[in-house]
């Protein structure tokens, strides 16, 4: 079993993803990215190969698309919040997302505030 992120791993790791658009879950320990596509089709075919990305990590994404949305949240079920793995599929979908999508950063709360008290 992964175990959940203490406080040191979270201020050494989040905040690079913080800086890409990963945002603070509201109610979980959890992160959350939404990301713009030029539309439904570009938005589907970036799925396609994130879930090819996250079987092969054995680790999914909880996510929502709506045409041209796609809201990502990641949280590692087994440990009860946030895992490397987690920030190693962020990193994964980050990778896959530069120069097709648009960050939408209004959402969510800065990805920073999971360090304060959600850390065993």
């Amino acid at each position: 079993m992964t175990d959940k992120l203490d406080a040191e791993e979270r201020k050494a790791l989040l905040s690079a993803l913080e800086d890409s658009g990963w945002r603070a879950a509201e109610g979980a320990d959890a992160m959350v990215k939404r990301l713009l596509f030029p539309d439904f089709s570009a938005a589907w075919g970036f799925m396609s190969q994130a879930a090819l990305c996250a079987e092969k990590m054995e680790h999914h994404p909880d996510w929502r698309n709506v045409y041209n949305k796609l809201e990502i949240t990641l949280s590692t079920h087994d440990c009860g919040g946030v895992s490397v793995l987690d920030i190693e599929l962020a990193r994964a979908l980050d990778a896959l997302a530069e120069g097709v999508a648009e960050v939408d950063r209004d959402i969510g709360r800065p990805l920073m505030r999971l360090t304060e008290s959600r850390a065993d």
